[in-house]
C-alpha cells in the first residue's frame, strides 16, 4: 500500500471517529460543553477532510483551510440561506447550521489548532516549512533569518 493510500485510510478512520465523537458529545454532555465541543469537532472534521483531499498538506495550511471553511459556513448563516434547508433536514442543520453564533468562530479556531497540533504530533512533520538554515540553528549553528 502506498504512503498516500495509507494516509487516506488513516484519515478516513479518523473522520469516522470525529463524527462519532461529535454525535457522542451531544448524547453524553449537555449545554455549552456539547455545543462548543461539537463546534470545535466540526472544524476537526473539516481538517480531516482537507487531509483526505491533500494528504501531504502541512498542518499549518490544513488548519488555516479548515478554519476559513468553518468560518465561511458560519458567516453564511448571517445571510439566512441555511435557515430554510436546516428546518427541513437534520443533516443540513448538522453540516451548515441554522443561526449565526459569534462564539462559534473562537471554537472553530480551537478545533483547527487542535487538529493541526495533533497532525504535527502524529506525523512528526513541522507545522510550517522550515526556513533555510534553521536546521543549522537547531544543531547549534547561528541562523540570522531573513
Amino acid at each position: 500500500m502506498s504512503a498516500l493510500a495509507r494516509a487516506r485510510l488513516v484519515a478516513s478512520g479518523v473522520a469516522l471517529g470525529v463524527v462519532g465523537a461529535g454525535l457522542g458529545i451531544r448524547v453524553v454532555a449537555g449545554g455549552d460543553v456539547a455545543k462548543y465541543g461539537g463546534v470545535a469537532l466540526y472544524t476537526v472534521l473539516v481538517y480531516v477532510l482537507v487531509v483526505l483531499a491533500v494528504p501531504r498538506v502541512r498542518p499549518l495550511v490544513g488548519g488555516a483551510v479548515a478554519l476559513v471553511i468553518s468560518c465561511g459556513v458560519e458567516l453564511l448563516q448571517l445571510t439566512g440561506a441555511t435557515a430554510g434547508p436546516a428546518e427541513r433536514s437534520v443533516v443540513v442543520r448538522l453540516v451548515l447550521g441554522s443561526t449565526f453564533n459569534a462564539p462559534d468562530l473562537l471554537w472553530y479556531a480551537v478545533g483547527a489548532a487542535a487538529a493541526a497540533l495533533a497532525h504535527t504530533w502524529v506525523t512528526g512533520r513541522p507545522a510550517a516549512p522550515v526556513p533555510p538554515g534553521a536546521q543549522r540553528a537547531a544543531a547549534g549553528g547561528r541562523w540570522r533569518g531573513p
